[in-house]
């Protein structure tokens, strides 16, 4: 279902493929909020809202963005939760 990095393995895997902006970015927000620093979040996306929010809200909240990539029409975000 989700296309995952081989060497990454996510804490938490985030379908929001098909959902118009804000909410893949509220979805993320939701997850992150329940996860623990430095564990790592997989988001599936259509919105291509998605790339500009997703890049600027881990860098206003202090998360890395791992790896941000477009294929085939869906994005796809690796984020570590940051505060640890």
């Amino acid at each position: 279902m989700f296309d995952e990095k081989s060497e990454w393995r996510a804490d938490q895997s985030v379908d929001a493929r098909g959902l118009a902006c804000p909410l893949p970015l509220l979805r993320a927000k939701v997850a992150l909020n329940a996860m623990e620093p430095g564990q790592l979040l997989y988001l599936a996306a259509t919105d291509a809202g998605s790339q500009r929010d997703i890049a600027r809200f881990a860098e206003l909240a202090g998360h890395d963005l791992l790896s941000a990539e477009e294929r085939e029409g869906e994005f796809h975000y690796w984020l570590r939760k940051g505060g640890g």
